[in-house]
């Protein structure tokens, strides 16, 4: 049985599908991955073998530039994208059993799939973007909804209208093109009735959030057996654990000051310093030896050691430093970092940030609350109760959804 897993996104949407990958090539399936070129996402693939198949530009050509990508980029890229989908994923998907998409609106992706007369499946890494009658949705480009609307139905039909104004045109004639009626609802078209969520219950409950009939495999986690740098040891070793501190694909959206805040918000708390890289490039701000610099890491093994995470709220590093039971303080900068940052406070294992930009006190009394004894003790209770098996879940039912009777292909 053969699968083609998508995504476009940065190393948090990569990362779940080739856990999801390794799992699936256990059962026996061929796997094939189709994403953004950046060379970080081809090593982490291939440590699983699995090759990367080549969609749209890097992630790091859109997003690491000096300033955040502008609502007219948006539409350029939008439009591309859906381009890059049907060219890619089309001859990609000759001979598959099933196609499931996720990252950024994969606009495209359902269409060719159905073209070819094989399942299509969309998943999702938190609730945060489907449409609730409990939260607004999330900021998009384009026309903006009035801030004195506040009915969630309207908000999130405007929703709507916004992700057709970005993809619409472009589906449309490509579908047209290959034969495909248009479809008017391109958000529900993509997200379907029945989404899977691969995010854990604990950290990311689903039940009543949405109408939609979520399936929620748990988290996607590919295991990582790789060793710490033997000279990270040594200052793990040399001394009382540190606090990491790494906002990981986040680079054009930091404060520029970031690194400097962070590292004196920490010393002011007593602590010593991993200072994770990043797309960012951070680095030390003076030549004590109390800071120590990473850059691509074993996480899983690293959060276990240290004292807390200071993060940016992703889905994935959130995920793992619950795990490992290690505080977290949670700088939120955009998308669903807001509502992780929110989990974490709620579940009392850290602390939510108020705002991106910290300053030194701020992002300290932050750091007094994930370091208090209290909230150590909470988060090592919360880390027992995520669980692990959510790629091997999501594997068996995504070869079930295969084997099943296939689509009929449109004439």
């Amino acid at each position: 049985m053969r699968v083609l897993l998508t995504t476009v996104g940065s190393r948090g949407d990569v990362e779940p599908l080739a856990g999801l990958a390794l799992r699936l090539r256990e059962l026996g399936a061929e796997v094939r991955v189709c994403a953004p070129p950046d060379e970080d996402f081809a090593a982490l693939l291939a440590r699983i073998g699995v090759p990367l198949v080549p969609l749209g530009p890097t992630v790091r050509s859109v997003v690491a530039g000096t300033k955040p990508p502008t609502a007219e980029d948006a539409f350029r890229l939008a439009s591309e994208l859906v381009a890059a989908r049907f060219d890619t994923l089309t001859p990609t998907a000759e001979g598959c059993d099933a196609l499931l998409a996720t990252g950024l609106m994969p606009a495209g992706a359902r269409d060719v799939a159905e073209k070819l007369g094989i399942p299509y499946v969309y998943a999702c890494f938190q609730i945060f973007g489907l449409p609730s009658r409990h939260f607004p949705p999330g900021a998009r480009p384009g026309k903006r909804s009035s801030p004195e609307e506040t009915d969630l139905k309207v908000l999130w039909e405007e929703d709507a209208q916004r992700v057709n104004a970005l993809y619409g045109k472009a589906l449309n004639s490509h579908r047209a093109a290959i034969g495909l009626p248009p479809v008017d609802n391109v958000r529900d078209h993509v997200f379907t009735d029945r989404p899977w969520l691969a995010a854990d219950a604990t950290l990311c409950p689903s039940q009543g959030m949405t109408d939609l009939d979520v399936v929620q495999t748990g988290a996607w986690i590919l295991p990582d057996d790789r060793p710490l740098p033997a000279a990270l040891e040594a200052f793990l070793a040399a001394g009382a654990p540190p606090v990491y501190v790494g906002f990981g694909s986040m680079a054009s959206y930091l404060p520029k000051n970031i690194a400097r805040v962070a590292v004196e918000a920490v010393r002011a708390q007593g602590r010593r310093v991993v200072l994770a890289r990043g797309w960012a490039g951070l680095a030390p701000i003076d030549d004590r030896d109390d800071c120590f610099v990473v850059g691509e890491v074993n996480q899983q093994a690293l959060f276990g050691r240290v004292a807390a995470v200071v993060h940016h709220g992703g889905a994935g590093t959130t995920t793992t430093a619950a795990r490992a039971g290690a505080p977290q303080v949670v700088v939120p900068q955009i998308a669903d970092q807001p509502y992780w940052a929110a989990r974490v406070a709620e579940l009392g294992i850290g602390a939510a940030h108020d705002g991106p930009a910290p300053t030194v006190d701020s992002l300290s009394a932050a750091l007094a609350t994930a370091l208090a004894p209290e909230t150590r003790a909470r988060a090592r209770a919360v880390a027992g109760a995520v669980r692990t098996d959510g790629a091997a879940v999501a594997a068996k039912l995504l070869l079930d959804t295969a084997g099943r009777e296939r689509p009929p292909v449109p004439a």
